[in-house]
């Protein structure tokens, strides 16, 4: 049965760079990008669920937390179809070092990801895909 999930997703910026995931779509054979964070548990509020998912990727604290706005986001990634209503945040990391390196690696759902900084132009010039679609708009 699908289902929509709430994500909360944390946009860290350095300079005119974004930090994203990096992942790749098997099926579509595509690297896409997208900021970091994950699902809002039930009873949890987005700020509080941003904090808890960018602790357990990255064992990182933030702080500064702004809330930008949300975006329902459809799509298909792997060939499976997807749905989720994504709330967008704007954070800072609380230790700078997080701000010095060029590849974050982390854990999700007992996957390695890789996160990179990434200059805003290149999504703006549509070189690489951001997701969720629109994201850049509201940026």
């Amino acid at each position: 049965m699908s289902q929509i999930r709430p994500l909360a997703l944390g946009i860290f910026i350095k300079d005119d760079h974004i930090l994203v995931m990096e992942g790749y779509d098997e099926i579509d054979k595509e690297i896409l990008y997208r900021p970091l964070g994950g699902e809002i548990e039930f009873g949890e509020k987005g700020e509080n669920a941003l904090r808890r998912e960018i602790k357990e990727e990255i064992n990182a604290e933030i702080n500064g937390i702004e809330y930008l706005g949300v975006i329902e986001n459809t799509f298909t990634y792997n060939g499976q179809p997807g749905h989720e209503i994504d709330l967008i945040y704007r954070a800072e990391f609380i230790n700078p070092s997080f701000y010095d390196q060029s590849e974050i690696n982390g854990l999700e759902a007992d996957t390695r990801i890789k996160a990179v900084w990434v200059p805003l132009k290149v999504f703006k010039e549509s070189k690489s895909p951001l997701y969720p679609a629109g994201l850049i708009n509201l940026l």
